[in-house]
């Protein structure tokens, strides 16, 4: 996973931030960029979907719907 960023030139420690990122091996991948998704999340219409369950079960047990 890559991940970019930009540091203002009002950010005083950039040069110490960069040394600290410097550290770290890992490299981070953007799902935006690479078009999938980590394990766990929904799709749009998945989620539209379980919230609409979970509202119309809540509303259901308190007697509103």
């Amino acid at each position: 996973m890559v991940h970019k960023f930009h540091l203002g030139d009002k950010h005083v420690d950039s040069s110490k931030l960069l040394k600290e990122i410097g550290h770290y091996k890992q490299d981070f991948d953007n799902p935006a960029n690479s078009n999938i998704a980590p394990d766990g999340y929904l799709t749009v219409e998945e989620f539209r979907n379980e919230a609409k369950k979970s509202l119309t079960k809540m509303l259901n047990e308190h007697g509103i719907c």
